[in-house]
């Protein structure tokens, strides 16, 4: 399975999650894919996420900015592979400037941000991966949200792809996908 996580007031729309789904779509394993809509509770979203991968043998996780935050603690907690893409790394300093409503980047509607949800943040942290071979990261020098130096530094050892520029959406995410996908087990088919 490959577990998708998005992040902070994205969904399962967003231009990374949906490129990645027509790919693995595109190589026939559709039904491997999973995106839920995480809830703005930090302990409801990896609730939520645990659920959807019950029963699942194999699964590697997938996380964008939070959803790499929670991605992190997933896979230490399972042993699980994971993908972290611009990965969030102390997310409780970050988002306690966005206490209160804030809107949601995909189809309208908001968020309440509370102090609460601050705290499930600090819960969930990882002071240092395990197993750096169960991770990949793919981190943006330009990325205007969070600091690549901050990703690099909290994830020693892992295969990384360092992009030089780029942004926090990682705009040409086209390039990376089917590495993201090898990485998940799922290569494209040899060309005759």
């Amino acid at each position: 399975m490959i577990l998708y996580l998005h992040g902070f007031r994205s969904s399962p729309d967003s231009f990374k999650a949906k490129l990645l789904a027509a790919r693995v779509a595109e190589l026939g394993q559709a039904e491997l894919w999973r995106c839920p809509p995480l809830p703005v509770s930090p302990l409801a979203a990896i609730a939520l996420a645990e659920q959807t991968a019950a029963g699942a043998r194999d699964v590697t996780v997938v996380g964008s900015s939070l959803g790499g935050y929670y991605a992190t603690y997933l896979a230490e907690k399972h042993g699980w592979r994971a993908v972290l893409l611009n990965p969030a790394v102390l997310p409780q300093r970050d988002l306690s400037a966005y206490l209160g409503e804030q809107p949601l980047w995909h189809g309208g509607g908001s968020i309440v941000v509370e102090p609460r949800h601050l705290d499930e943040l600090r819960m969930l942290g990882v002071t240092s991966v395990t197993r750096p071979e169960r991770y990949y990261l793919i981190a943006a020098t330009g990325d205007e949200v969070l600091d690549y130096r901050e990703m690099l530094a909290h994830y020693p050892g892992v295969e990384t792809t360092l992009i030089d520029g780029g942004d926090h959406a990682i705009s040409d995410f086209a390039r990376y996908a089917d590495s993201v996908l090898a990485f998940c087990g799922i290569r494209p088919p040899a060309c005759a």
